[in-house]
Order: structure tokens, then C-alpha cells, then sequence
């Protein structure tokens, strides 16, 4: 059963592809290896040559969805030495 985000029009939630992750467009590319290969290094043209099916667009929602995910969350820290 796939479902739309209700702010995020390209990003969906399937069970059954990529156990339920958060993906684009449905297909089999979920937003944590987006930010995965961005935080290695590789730049958006990169991407976008590696795999040709995303558009930019793709890639701009994956990063506000990530970034609006973690608007209200706390995340505990050890503390610093």
C-alpha cells in the first residue's frame, strides 16, 4: 500500500519496498541513501549521473524531508570532554 507524504509530494512509504523506509517517488531508492551518498562526498550531479531515474527536485525534497523529520526531536548527547 503506498502513501504519500502529506507535505512531501515525492516522498513515499511502501511496507513492502525497502521495508517501509521512506523512498522517492515509490521506486526502490529511500531518502537515507540520498543523504548516505551526499554525506560521502558525492556532489548532486553525481548523483543524478549514478542514477538517471532521480530528478533534482528529488533530491532537494529528500533533504527538507530529512531536515523537517528532525525539527521537534531531541537527540541526547554524551557530553563533551
Amino acid at each position: 500500500m503506498l502513501q504519500f507524504h502529506h507535505q512531501f509530494q515525492r516522498i513515499t512509504i511502501n511496507p513492502e519496498v525497502c521495508f517501509g523506509k521512506p523512498c522517492i517517488r515509490g521506486m526502490r531508492m529511500p531518502v537515507s541513501s540520498i543523504l548516505d551518498y551526499l554525506s560521502g562526498g558525492m556532489s548532486v550531479e553525481d548523483i543524478l549521473r549514478e542514477f538517471p531515474y532521480l530528478e533534482k527536485e528529488d533530491i532537494r525534497e529528500a533533504l527538507a524531508f530529512s531536515a523537517d523529520i528532525l525539527h521537534d526531536r531531541y537527540i541526547p548527547l554524551a557530553k563533551a570532554s
